[in-house]
Parts: structure tokens; C-alpha cells; sequence
């Protein structure tokens, strides 16, 4: 599917004329090199607040602060912690850096931007995104969905929290994206192709993260001594749901491949040189993604193995997102269905 917004069409919808050639550059020489670099830090410091989470989860911290939020066992700072408290606040404590530094984003982004601007837009969505994450969090440790707790509603919430936590991922790389990009960066001045495609591929990822959160609840719930156990807990009828639904995990990987893949060919991209390049690893990360999963049943899914399966994972979402920004969101008027972008350091 390929949408074009035309000059006319943008007009009629209400928005400001194009920004020309001359607006562009002027209005991308107010974004200094430090903003640009300091998005791209919050974009990595939330990926380590993931990381460690699953560092808490994995570990069965997530009760180290008992049934206290934003206090840690009734304390600002806890005078006596156990390893679990150490774990679990440390987390919080990174989750509060976390609001600082996308707040900082925020502000920053509205002072060095231009109205119209989608940096703006990414930037405010990003900011609602971490309200609710640490809604979500917060709701995970007052209900007592942590550790062991087994009952349906941990089954609910955890999915939700991690695909908001893509969704608030996603918003910060769009929002370093359109900071670094020297054209096309204006709501009023760009078109829409391929953003059906783009989308489904993007919301099947999604559901790849949705379902391995709660493949990998389920391998640290109901751990397997060895690998035919843990295949004889996914068909027996006996077993927990959510390890007879394992299996979706993978499936909606290679779903959710193909429509990577689809995109990156019926789109242009092979004839940019820069979207190629950034094709080219997406589709590499991609690869290795599929087989740190594989590793990952192999090793019977060992702490350390689902952190780095993770990692790879959020590498490869921001990698993703990048790429279906570059391809469905362009300068309008590029000829020959592709644009080339000018990115600043």
C-alpha cells in the first residue's frame, strides 16, 4: 500500500504549506549536534531500564521492595537491603533517571524546534508513553504480580507493560530520527508510502515482543530440567496455558519477518544507498534475533541467555522503526519513489 500526501491534498487538510528547501535547512541548524546526541542517549538509557527489568523478573526481584511504590519498603532509600532490594531498587532508581532524561528531551526539543515540527509530536508522545509505563509498573507491584504469582491478571498486565515499554522505545528513536533528518522533518511537508505495510510490520513486531515476554514468564514460572521436558510441557494438555502457547512466540517471529522483509523489498529501498545499508543490518539483526531464539530453547532459556535475546530484540526494534520511517515518511515530492535523506552527526 503507498499513500501520497500531494502539496494540494496537505493544504485542504488543514496544515501549514510545505516548508521549502531553504525553511528546512534554516530550521535544522537550530538542532545542535548536542541534542541530537543527547536523544540518542535516552533512546540507550531506556534500553538499559529494560535490560535491567528483565534482570528483576529473571531473578525473582521484583518483590524487593515488598508491596511499596515509589517507596522501597516504606523507605525513601532502604537502610538494610537485601540482594532482591538491590536489584529492584536499582531499577527504580534507573526508571527515575529514566523521567528526568525524557523529560529533559521533551523540553529540549520544544526549545530548539520549530512549531510543526515532528520531533514535537514524538517528543510529547514519548513523555505520555513513560506516564504510563510507570502507571503499569507501579500497578505490577501493588497487585502483587511479581516473583511466583501465577493468577491471569499478571498474564494481562505484563504484555500491556511491554508493549507500551516498545511503544515509548519507538517513540524516542522517532523523535532522535526526525532531530538528525535535514529534510522532510515537517508536519505539512512530507508524504505517506508504504505506511499500511509499514504499520502491520511494525505491530507484528510487537506481537513478537508481546508473546516472548510472556514465553520467557513462563520459562521462569515453570522452568524445565531439560528440553524434551520443556517440549513435553508445550503439548501437554495439563501444562499452564501460557506454556502451551508458547509456540506463538516463534511463529509470529517468522510472521513478522516476512513482513520486514516484504517491506524492505516492494519499497524502494534497495535504490538508497543510506536506507539500504540500514536495511541491510535490520535484516541482519533480524537474522540473529531468530537464532539467539533458537539458542535460547536449545539452553533451556538461562537468565543471561533471555537478556541477551532481549537486548538483540530492542537493537533490532529501534533499528526497525528507524528503517519504516525513513521508507514511509519522506520530503514531499521526491522523484522516483525513494528520497535520499541528509542526517546530521
Amino acid at each position: 500500500m503507498q499513500t501520497a500526501v500531494t502539496s494540494e491534498s496537505v493544504s485542504r487538510s488543514g496544515f501549514a504549506p510545505p516548508v521549502d528547501a531553504t525553511a528546512s535547512a534554516s530550521s535544522t541548524a537550530g538542532v545542535s549536534v548536542g541534542l541530537r546526541r543527547y536523544s540518542w542517549f535516552v533512546v540507550g538509557w531506556n534500553i538499559a531500564v529494560i535490560l535491567w527489568g528483565a534482570v528483576v523478573r529473571a531473578t525473582g526481584s521484583g518483590a524487593g521492595c515488598g508491596n511499596h511504590w515509589p517507596l522501597c519498603n516504606g523507605e525513601v532509600i532502604p537502610t538494610s537491603p537485601r540482594i532482591a532490594t538491590v536489584i529492584e531498587f536499582t531499577h527504580r532508581m534507573m526508571t527515575g533517571g529514566a523521567a528526568f532524561t525524557v523529560l529533559g528531551l521533551l523540553i529540549w526539543t520544544f526549545l530548539a524546534t520549530r512549531s510543526r515540527h515532528l520531533a514535537r509530536v514524538t517528543a510529547v508522545a514519548s513523555t505520555l508513553l513513560l506516564i504510563n509505563e510507570a502507571f503499569l509498573g507501579a500497578l505490577l507491584v501493588k497487585l502483587g504480580y511479581v516473583v511466583n504469582n501465577q493468577s491471569t491478571g499478571r498474564f494481562i498486565v505484563l504484555p500491556i507493560h511491554l508493549a507500551n515499554t516498545l511503544l515509548l522505545l519507538a517513540a524516542l528513536a522517532l523523535t532522535a530520527h526526525f532531530l538528525a533528518r535535514e529534510s522532510g522533518f515537517m508536519n505539512g511537508s512530507v508524504e505517506y508510502r508504504f505506511l499500511g505495510l509499514s504499520i502491520i510490520g511494525l505491530a507484528a513486531t510487537v506481537a513478537v515482543g508481546v508473546t516472548g515476554s510472556l514465553a520467557a514468564l513462563g520459562d521462569t514460572l515453570f522452568p524445565a530440567a531439560t528440553l524434551a521436558q520443556a517440549f513435553a510441557q508445550d503439548l501437554s494438555q495439563s501444562s499452564p496455558w501460557v506454556l502451551r502457547l508458547r509456540w506463538m512466540h516463534p511463529a509470529a517471529s517468522v510472521l513478522a519477518g516476512l513482513f520486514v522483509v516484504g517491506l524492505v523489498w516492494v519499497s524502494g529501498t534497495r535504490e538508497d544507498p543510506a536506507n539500504k545499508k540500514l536495511a541491510t543490518w535490520t535484516i541482519g539483526l533480524l537474522v540473529s534475533q531468530l537464532a539467539l531464539g533458537a539458542l535460547d530453547v536449545l539452553l533451556r532459556a538461562p537468565n543471561w541467555m533471555q537478556i541477551l535475546h532481549l537486548l538483540g530484540a530492542d537493537i533490532y526494534w529501534v533499528a526497525l522503526v528507524v528503517l519504516a520511517a525513513r521508507i514511509a515518511i519522506v520530503p514531499l515530492g521526491c522523484p522516483g519513489g525513494f528520497c535520499k535523506f541528509g542526517f546530521r552527526a
